[in-house]
């Protein structure tokens, strides 16, 4: 059913706050608790006595998804359909204005050995001002290869963005990282024939860039992922029929809202600095999407007790988000990633509703995926969601006679 055919604009507002990486499953050092049930959250647990509670599936269950096709499902758009590559969403995040000339990747400075194992992925998370330094050196010394124009931008920490741009490029290369410590750096294999003259570019740029920085202490390998171009969606204030508002401090996630259409204002590099741009920007939206990071890097970490810390640092700012008086206030993660695994999984997001419409709550009933699963909404698809916020703000007609 296409639900824009169904929507009803009115004056209710939606404030949509993801945890990444919320989830988790029973650890078997900490009690077999989840980090959601060890962590004290009495704020949390309040809005899930007044809210409806269920458990979303990103893309399809045993799936585990990347950040980029689990925030598409959360807004509404199939990930399956829409594949969006990291490079682009990097790229956007942080206000670089792609072309059809352009593929870009993700990157990652890592830390390797000679023979290019990699020891560290992310080069001990080094502090942005560090990489920033490193990929002015490498833009200095690499500008072109081959006709195709080399551009490089930092993101945050251990993060930066490689643009290449030029005729005849595709996107259809590998990633050259492996995903896990301990393996080698891949060559960036071409997928389709038309790719192997990027493919080619690719791997003169991997070992010119290596070269450059192979006596840095920390910061000597680069890892490349997310090969894309920018592709063709309908923006999501056009899709819903709402003013669509994004607060995030990580490019990725600013990049995606960006490509959908969201404003996406400068928010700073802290979660109180994002809810003091929220609470500047709040009257003027129907919607908001309000992204906390911290629970993700805790859980990719495989720290149990600093995600434990984060959600309880969360928790502490539900009531000033309460008091913004959302008609629709829903919690949930994009994905969850459980400090057991160390890394993104396919279990089901928790997921809470609140709002005077959505359904029958429990007023037992705390905010873990325990609870949520025996919850009004059972398991959904992420893809679901949207169509529930917007009938329980009202923003939905009846079907049919």
């Amino acid at each position: 059913m296409e639900i824009k055919k169904l929507i009803e604009p009115n004056n209710s507002k939606i404030l949509l706050l993801v945890a990444d990486g919320l989830g988790g499953i029973p650890h078997p050092d900490y009690g077999f608790r989840t980090e959601l049930e060890a962590a004290n959250t009495p704020n949390l647990d309040m809005l899930a006595s007044k809210s409806v509670l269920g458990l979303s599936v990103p893309v399809e269950p045993g799936i585990t998804p990347g950040s980029g096709p689990a925030h598409l499902s959360l807004f509404g758009y199939d990930p399956t359909k829409y594949e969006i590559g990291r490079g682009v969403l990097e790229a956007l995040g942080i206000g670089f204005h792609m072309t059809s000339k352009d593929v870009a990747a993700r990157g990652n400075f890592a830390t390797i050995k000679p023979d290019r194992t990699i020891v560290d992925r992310r080069a001990g998370r080094i502090p942005t001002e560090e990489s920033r330094k490193i990929v002015e050196k490498l833009q200095k010394h690499i500008k072109e290869i081959d006709g195709v124009e080399v551009i490089l931008k930092p993101g945050k920490e251990h993060r930066f963005v490689l643009i290449l741009r030029g005729d005849n490029l595709s996107d259809r290369i590998a990633d050259t990282d492996p995903q896990h410590e301990g393996l080698k750096i891949l060559d960036p294999v071409p997928l389709a024939r038309e790719a192997e003259f990027t493919a080619s570019v690719i791997k003169k740029f991997v070992e010119r860039a290596l070269e450059i920085i192979k006596d840095e202490p920390r910061a000597n390998g680069i890892l490349l992922r997310g090969f894309a171009r920018v592709p063709d969606l309908e923006p999501f204030p056009e899709r819903y029929r709402l003013k669509a508002l994004s607060i995030a401090a990580y490019p990725m996630y600013k990049g995606l809202t960006r490509l959908l259409g969201f404003d996406t204002p400068d928010a700073g590099d802290s979660f109180e600095l994002e809810v003091k741009k929220l609470k500047e920007l709040w009257k003027d939206y129907d919607f908001v999407y309000l992204h906390f990071k911290d629970t993700d890097k805790a859980g990719e970490d495989g720290n149990f007790e600093k995600k434990v810390n984060v959600i309880e640092k969360l928790d502490t700012f539900i009531p000033e988000l309460l008091d913004l008086g959302p008609d629709v206030f829903v919690v949930t993660g994009d994905h969850s990633t459980p400090s057991l695994i160390g890394g993104h999984s396919w279990h089901p997001n928790p997921l809470l509703i609140y709002s005077k419409r959505a359904g029958i709550f429990n007023k037992e009933a705390k905010f873990t995926e325990r609870d949520c699963s025996r919850g009004y909404l059972g398991t959904i698809r992420s893809l679901d969601l949207m169509p529930l916020i917007l009938a329980s703000a009202g923003r939905l007609k009846k079907f049919g006679a």
